[in-house]
């Protein structure tokens, strides 16, 4: 029987969507598009650039809010229960430059993200790591022998959820759930870990 490894989103899953947020805070409602709203990460990463240049949103400015933030309820607990029974990866289309207040919260996960380009505190762009990244880390780690779950809550988590072995909704809206009837789907962390162990 092979060994499991389970690959979860953060934002939405883990964490709050970290766009929103900084929409909120910011009183831009263009920024609280999300990967729930446009599949296409390009046109909707290049969309939020040129809005942050247009009102002036430095790097700095964006990490003031993210430290402000707490994981979702359930979500500290639900890792450390993970923890003590299966290896986990976090896999997000977020950037390094975002994310390390949350990994502090979350007891320093392993998360493989993309990069901001950064010049004089303003972001002019963003470097991904891989294309499809999340898919790829799934096939590098059954190409290791593992037997992978999955958890995302959007469109650029379906792929992952597709190549996993076993792939689960959480926290998704409705039209995503209705679009991929395949995937089971669930609201909360509880279920979620019970999803999981039945799994391995």
């Amino acid at each position: 029987m092979k060994q499991s490894i389970v690959t979860l989103d953060m934002e939405g899953v883990l964490t709050p969507e970290i766009w929103i947020a900084v929409a909120e805070r910011t009183g831009i409602p263009e920024l609280r598009r999300t990967t729930r709203d446009e599949p296409d990460y390009d046109k909707l990463m290049r969309a939020r650039l040129e809005i942050l240049d247009h009102h002036g949103i430095t790097l700095s400015k964006i990490q003031q809010i993210i430290s402000g933030l707490t994981p979702l309820p359930g979500a500290v607990e639900f890792l450390n229960s993970l923890r003590g029974t299966v290896q986990f990866i976090i896999l997000s289309d977020t950037f390094e430059q975002f994310a390390t207040p949350f990994l502090r919260q979350l007891g320093w996960p392993t998360l493989l993200c993309h990069r901001l380009i950064v010049e004089n505190d303003r972001i002019t762009g963003y470097q991904l790591r891989l294309a499809d990244q999340k898919r790829q880390a799934v096939i590098a780690l059954q190409s290791l022998g593992y037997h992978v779950i999955a958890a995302g809550d959007s469109f650029n988590d379906t792929s992952m959820l597709a190549q996993a072995d076993r792939g689960i909704l959480i926290h998704a809206p409705d039209n995503i759930v209705k679009q991929f009837p395949q995937f089971p789907a669930v609201n909360d962390h509880a279920a979620l870990l019970n999803l999981i162990l039945a799994r391995l």
